[in-house]
């Protein structure tokens, strides 16, 4: 065990091993630390060692991201996260209800954009003009 990270000690987990029991890879574990949703520490050769609780933290880093949010956010609500239930104020529900907005908007401008190219695809071939791949 090392001293220094977030929680009070350290496992001896190399960024290999932390990579390959959340399903990720070692470019995605730097890419959060760099990010500053991770933090290890380093040994006196500079070799990066995860607490066995980073385990769980990428995992959510993963779920937050294909979730559809930010490195930034996900940064703002992690401490959050880290909260007790009892000590939160209610901002982790609130922004994760202003995400959920965001991505309905962004449905909605997806599907209005659909729309629009239906109509123009319809508007530049007949009915029963078919389309050719790699042609004009």
């Amino acid at each position: 065990m090392v001293n220094g990270a977030i929680g009070g000690t350290v496992s001896d987990m190399r960024i290999g091993e932390l990579a390959e029991r959340t399903a990720t890879t070692v470019r995605s574990i730097r890419y959060y630390e760099s990010c500053g949703l991770l933090r290890s520490t380093r040994t006196g050769q500079g070799h990066r060692r995860f607490a066995e609780s980073d385990v769980d933290r990428v995992i959510r880093i993963q779920e937050m991201l294909a979730g559809g949010l930010s490195t930034s956010t996900i940064r703002e609500l992690l401490p959050c996260l880290d909260a007790p239930p009892s000590q939160r104020t209610g901002h982790l529900e609130l922004r994760l209800a202003e995400e959920r907005e965001r991505l309905e908007r962004q449905q909605r401008e997806i599907a209005r954009a659909q729309e629009v190219l239906d109509e123009f695809l319809r508007s530049v071939t007949g009915p029963s003009e078919a389309v050719v791949p790699g042609g004009c």
